[in-house]
């Protein structure tokens, strides 16, 4: 069923789990995650940033969208690192059920001007936002890469941020990198922080930049407080690594029935193994 990232992660949140967002890049790789989700009854969310977007078109969102009504466990849509405010509205008319609006490299006083505009015009219409306070590190130069190092989000600065600009969400900086973790980089979050801040802001708190992180520190994220999760670049490496093994150097191999089948199963054991690890399985008939 279609819902709202609001609607999704208020369930997660009063139930300790989170919900994993999946980028998508191509119809094949939503599908597979669709049928994978419901086959582990899992509800998610479809994560789309603007060079996704740029991919895909609106026509493909439709689709996605169709998909969304008829599946058997919830499902948001959701733009991930909308930079602009017009970005936001191209998203609410394509129907989108949910939007964030990343200004977290503008300053304090900044990024909470853009994110109250673009809570005006979500709630507006029904949609949820999500926003991002402190930084999240960047690893490569792709769509969502993050800045060029991790600034902590405040327990106080992000009191003050929900209070004044009335998001559903916050993404927080805990410690993570977008991408992948280059050799003899050592990714760790900081949970304590993560406590401190949910003890003060109970809304569902965002991590970003999920992808290589120890599964112990990521499954604790998910029972203290973290309730939506990213991740892009782990399935997509388990999908491309997977079609590049599967293309081999046979020119003569050319029918998406013959290559993709494989690289979706691929991408599937590790969108599963996400899934089990932030507590997702088998929490759809939590939203009956």
């Amino acid at each position: 069923m279609l819902t709202s990232g609001d609607g999704v992660l208020k369930v997660a949140n009063e139930a300790g789990f989170a919900v994993p967002a999946f980028n998508i890049s191509d119809y094949a790789m939503f599908q597979g995650i669709a049928d994978l989700c419901e086959e582990l009854q899992a509800p998610w969310i479809v994560a789309i940033h603007p060079d996704e977007y740029a991919h895909i078109g609106p026509d493909l969102i439709k689709a996605i969208l169709a998909r969304a009504y008829r599946s058997s466990v919830p499902m948001a849509v959701h733009l991930d690192h909308g930079g602009t405010y017009e970005q936001v509205l191209t998203s609410i008319q394509n129907g989108y059920t949910s939007v964030m609006i990343d200004a977290s490299i503008k300053p304090f006083e900044e990024n909470v001007e853009i994110t109250k505009k673009v809570v005006a015009a979500a709630h507006a219409v029904g949609l949820s936002v999500e926003a991002e306070l402190g930084t999240i590190g960047a690893n490569d130069s792709y769509g969502e890469s993050g800045a060029s190092e991790v600034i902590y989000t405040k327990p106080e600065d992000a009191v003050r941020f929900v209070e004044q600009t009335g998001v559903d969400s916050l993404a927080i900086a805990i410690g993570t990198f977008h991408g992948l973790y280059p050799a003899g980089m050592k990714p760790e979050l900081k949970l304590e922080l993560l406590k401190e801040i949910k003890a003060v802001l109970p809304i569902p708190l965002v991590l970003h930049g999920g992808s290589n992180n120890p599964d112990d520190e990521i499954a604790i994220a998910a029972k203290t407080g973290i309730n939506k999760i990213n991740i892009s670049s782990d399935i997509k490496v388990g999908y491309h690594a997977k079609m590049r093994e599967v293309l081999g150097d046979d020119p003569k191999l050319r029918e998406p029935l013959m290559i993709q089948p494989a690289c979706i199963e691929a991408m599937n054991e590790v969108a599963a193994h996400k899934i089990r690890l932030f507590g997702a399985d088998n929490k759809a008939h939590l939203y009956r």
